[in-house]
This record gives structure tokens, C-alpha cells and sequence, in this order.
């Protein structure tokens, strides 16, 4: 985000009160602003990233402003919604991120019982371009099977012939790489509903645990733990589309 907004606009569209609590928090001189108490809770400032090392509210850095970035690795159990009953992935963020404006959403989906690389952001465009069909992103899973693979399924994977149940368009190819006679990796560049499943259901097998650990030329980090999260950074969000179409 660019541009200027007034103090008390800013901080409750980042999830810290009311305006009118966040004029209590001036009045209280609890927000600093390059070292010095903010007394005006409707004067406007300009509003990029450097707004983290600059303010402070309640004595602790601000949140990341609009526009930003989150690679989360998702557990197991947790859902990607902000309706269904259960864990939710926005459970595991911090409270007051939850009514921020604009709020943050998933970039695509995990089923609640795949594992992995997730990102979020409040960042529509950012959001729209990762999903595009014409972006061609890639997504990674590791993919553990009920019955052994049976030789065949690389090449029906790369044809870009094979149909989904229920569907009258054929997949674009796939790259399978069997790493034993039940898992492999998988590399696709779509998003349909439940894709990863479907394509081996589509050849007489079975999913039994599914795991993504890439999505365009960017991996989970081995050190973040299953629940964990971390902002990401131009690098992390340029390695996303490394290797997509311009």
C-alpha cells in the first residue's frame, strides 16, 4: 500500500480497536512514532513496510501494514476457511489480524487433511497474479499412496490427456516423480478442486496423507514448524513466480 491515511483509520483497519480506541491510545501516549509520543490521533503519514521499525503501539513494533506477505505451513486438521466449523488456518495468526481491512486470505487452498506450504496475504493483486491460469505457478506435493504405482502413471500424468471425474477438460501435464512404489512427487500447474486427489483417483489409486512443500520456486522453510508462520519477503514473493511466464 501507498499513499497517506489518518493515524486512527490505519491502526483500526489493522485490527488494534475502534477509532475511538485508537484515540484513547494516543491520549494515553501509547503510540510512538520515530521516538516520539504521537498526540494527534488524525494526522495523517505515509504508509509502507518501513512503518514496523518506525512505530510503536502499547510499546510494541506495529503489525506489518496493508500489503502483506505470509507463508505459513499448514497442520493437519485445519481448514482454509473462515466459515466451517473446527481449526481454522487463520486461528493459528495472531488475533487482531483477524478484522483486519483488507482482510487476509489464502492464496488457493489445502484440503483439511493436506499438510504445507500455505500463503496468505491482504493483497488482492498479489493474490489474483499467484492464481492466474496464465501464471502457470507450480505446486509441489509429496503424496503417499494406498496401492503401489504401477509404471504407467508418469506418462499419463505429462500427456495433458488425463480427464477428472465429472469434468469435460483435460489436465494440463503433471509431473510425477515416484520416489517409491507408494509416494512420489507430484508437480502441478492448476488449481481445481481437490486436483491432486482426483488425478490419482482418476488412475485406480488412492491418497492417503499429501503434503506441499513448493509453490513456484519457493519451499517451506525446513525450520518452520507445522503451525508456524513468517512474513515473506520481496525475494520470497519474486521465487514464487521464478520460472512462471511473464
Amino acid at each position: 500500500m501507498s499513499g497517506t491515511m489518518r493515524l486512527d483509520r490505519l491502526l483500526a483497519n489493522m485490527g488494534y480497536g475502534s477509532r475511538r480506541d485508537i484515540q484513547q491510545l494516543v491520549r494515553h501516549r501509547c503510540v510512538v512514532l520515530d521516538g516520539a509520543e504521537v498526540t494527534n490521533a488524525e494526522m495523517r503519514l505515509a504508509v509502507g513496510p518501513d512503518l514496523v521499525a518506525r512505530m510503536q503501539v502499547n510499546g510494541v513494533a506495529l503489525d506489518p501494514p496493508p500489503g502483506l506477505a505470509i507463508m505459513l505451513h499448514k497442520p493437519l486438521g485445519t481448514t482454509c476457511s473462515h466459515k466451517e466449523a473446527g481449526a481454522l488456518v487463520y486461528d493459528l495468526l495472531p488475533t487482531r489480524w483477524r478484522t483486519r481491512d483488507p482482510a487476509i486470505s489464502t492464496v488457493g487452498r489445502l484440503d483439511k487433511e493436506t499438510s504445507g506450504l500455505l500463503l496468505m496475504t491482504d493483497d488482492g493483486g498479489l493474490l489474483h497474479r499467484i492464481i492466474s491460469p496464465k501464471k502457470h505457478v507450480s505446486k509441489r506435493y509429496l503424496a503417499t499412496l494406498a496401492r503401489p504405482l504401477e509404471g504407467h502413471e508418469t506418462a499419463r500424468f505429462a500427456s495433458g490427456e488425463l480427464m477428472l471425474e465429472g469434468e469435460d477438460k483435460p489436465l494440463l501435464p503433471a509431473r510425477l516423480e515416484p520416489l517409491s512404489e507408494r509416494q512420489a512427487w507430484l508437480t502441478i500447474t492448476e488449481g481445481r478442486y481437490h486436483q491432486v486427489r482426483r488425478m490419482f483417483a482418476a488412475i485406480g489409486n488412492h491418497v492417503e496423507a499429501l503434503h506441499r512443500d513448493r509453490v513456484g520456486g519457493l519451499d517451506l522453510p525446513s525450520d518452520l514448524e507445522p503451525g508456524g508462520f513468517r512474513l515473506m519477503s520481496a525475494a520470497d514473493i519474486a521465487a514464487v513466480f521464478a520460472g512462471s511466464p511473464a
